[in-house]
């Protein structure tokens, strides 16, 4: 774990594998740190051939903290904060990971900062812009942890914490495939890492949104990564993205929620990310 200071912002990070490989950035999704990428993930993912780097986003883990409610950022400031952790690991170029709110990062990024940019995968996301039509909405499951008052959550009660954490995560999983262990695993990790969990999972969605692309734009070799079973934005967004990106490839996964990319899918999903990362390189 390494502590950036860029910009007068703290960022924490995690870099595996060798500097002089090409370089991966895992964008994590709203609310979520660095521990939904595991280190299992990363490991497999790198293969032992590319450098695979993880980080916070401000309020989440160990990175910069704003009280409950009252961002000091907005989303743009996010998306500087992904060319933050790249600038201070010397990385010119990358290859993007993105996963459904930091998909729109890296779809901001492809766009604004093509330079910089090697390959875009876009997983469990959405179009950050552009004309896509008219796209379905979440399952009213989804739909309800965002009107429903939350419960009464005693911050400073460690085990009540990870309980709700657990629970936040209920309804966006694959229904009839909700892996409580391993979310109840990776949420106590973020729990322990977080200084203050009530801004982490909240203040993400009330910042000011970044200002919308266009995903027609991304010239960047592009993997859309997107299940059938997704309850947040169901595979219509994927099949949309995938056609508003000029040469995109959709790789459909069954059996996943709204999720980084489980255990059981990575004999298909890490080989094609490999893939789209040495065709790029």
């Amino acid at each position: 774990m390494t502590m950036l200071h860029a910009d007068g912002i703290d960022l924490a990070a995690d870099r595996r594998g060798s500097a002089d490989a090409p370089a991966v950035l895992l964008i994590a999704g709203g609310g979520q740190s660095m521990d939904w990428w595991t280190p299992e993930f990363c490991d497999a993912l790198s293969a032992g051939r590319l450098q695979v780097i993880r980080y916070d986003h401000r309020d989440t883990g160990r990175s910069a903290q704003s009280p409950p409610g009252r961002p000091d950022y907005t989303g743009d400031d996010l998306v500087t904060d992904a060319l933050r952790v790249l600038n201070a690991f010397d990385i010119e170029r990358a290859h993007l990971v993105g996963m459904s709110m930091g998909g729109g990062i890296a779809q901001a990024l492809a766009v604004g900062h093509p330079d910089r940019v090697a390959s875009v995968t876009l997983i469990e996301s959405s179009p950050a812009g552009g004309d896509h039509g008219s796209l379905p909405g979440p399952t009213p499951a989804v739909a309800a942890t965002w009107t429903e008052p939350p419960p009464a959550i005693d911050w400073a009660d460690l085990d009540s914490v990870i309980d709700y954490r657990v629970d936040v995560e209920r309804p966006y999983a694959c229904p009839e495939r909700f892996d409580e262990a391993r979310v109840r695993h990776i949420a106590s990790l973020e729990v322990r890492r977080t200084a203050n969990m009530e801004s982490s999972m909240s203040n993400h969605f009330v910042a000011a949104p970044s200002g919308g692309v266009d995903p027609a734009m991304i010239a960047a070799p592009t993997l859309v990564v997107h299940s059938v079973d997704d309850p947040m934005f169901p595979v219509e967004h994927g099949k949309a993205l995938a056609a508003m990106i000029p040469g995109s490839r959709l790789l459909r996964l069954t059996g996943v929620g709204h999720e980084v990319p489980p255990p059981h899918t990575w004999d298909v999903v890490l080989p094609a990310v490999r893939r789209l990362v040495s065709e790029s390189s």
